[in-house]
């Protein structure tokens, strides 16, 4: 039975930062165009600040993207709200994003913008702990199907698995990502058990194509979806979705849009 986070829409289009191709990365304003084009999944980045909130940000550091400097984790979210997230975001050759009043957006902040909107959450710390705060916040809340938990770091997702007893989606973590690669490559996959609802990828892994038919027959006969990450050509997009994969993330949503209307 398909996750209500889902939806019916295959592939779904994400934002990838709400659109960091567009606008300035995980910002309220990313959401917003975002969600003004037509999206309903955002995919965005969560950190812990020091006193315990959640905010919607990349990068382990402030430099990139913002004015302020060092780890963000030792920042109180009253620090962060002075820093400009739109600071570095270039566009035609200016920061043209600079003192427009763009900050780092709380968790709940994304939250209230649209309650249509489904995201994306991939927790950035490889700190398996975090994943009982984040499963209580979403508890909490009462936001189960609003959300897709996910992490790079395995150990985050297994934790949070632990914690929410399958009443969130969540997406497979790097080495369960290559777990089931290496069962579809040596045909081994079929009678597996995979705790995941998702594989979350790039269409190419060290020079290898990593989505084929038969990747995704395995994927889609244990009901499990496969989102790819992260496309911005119109070309690549088009094939993608002409495979049958079951969400494209871009950073220029605009395009995806143009795309999959074509499809």
């Amino acid at each position: 039975m398909p996750r209500p986070y889902f939806g019916a829409v295959t592939p779904i289009p994400f934002a990838h930062r709400g659109g960091a191709g567009r606008w300035p990365e995980n910002t309220l304003l990313a959401f917003r165009n975002a969600a003004q084009l037509g999206y309903r999944h955002i995919e965005t980045d969560v950190h812990e600040t020091s006193d315990g909130h959640f905010v919607c940000f990349h990068d382990p550091t402030l430099e990139r993207t913002t004015n302020g400097r060092g780890n963000l984790a030792d920042h109180t979210l009253a620090d962060l709200r002075r820093l400009d997230a739109g600071y570095w975001f270039i566009e035609h050759g200016s920061y043209v994003f600079r003192d427009a009043d763009l900050r780092i957006p709380t968790l709940d902040e994304a939250l209230e913008l649209d309650s249509r909107l489904h995201y994306n959450l991939e927790v950035k710390p490889k700190d398996p702990t975090l994943a009982k705060r984040v499963w209580d916040y979403i508890d909490h809340h009462g936001i189960h199907d609003r959300v897709l938990v996910a992490s790079e770091h395995d150990e985050v997702t297994e934790a949070f698995r632990t914690h929410s007893r399958g009443r969130v989606a969540t997406s497979a973590g790097r080495k369960g990502a290559t777990r089931f690669w290496g069962r579809v490559l040596s045909g081994t996959w079929k009678h597996a058990m995979f705790p995941f609802d998702a594989l979350q990828i790039p269409p190419v892994f060290r020079g290898k194509k990593v989505i084929t038919p038969q990747f995704l027959h395995a994927a889609h006969h244990h009901g499990i979806q496969v989102h790819v990450w992260t496309v911005d050509d119109p070309a690549q997009m088009y094939q993608l979705a002409s495979a049958g994969v079951d969400g494209i993330m871009t950073d220029v949503p605009d395009v995806l849009l143009e795309v999959l209307a074509k499809c």
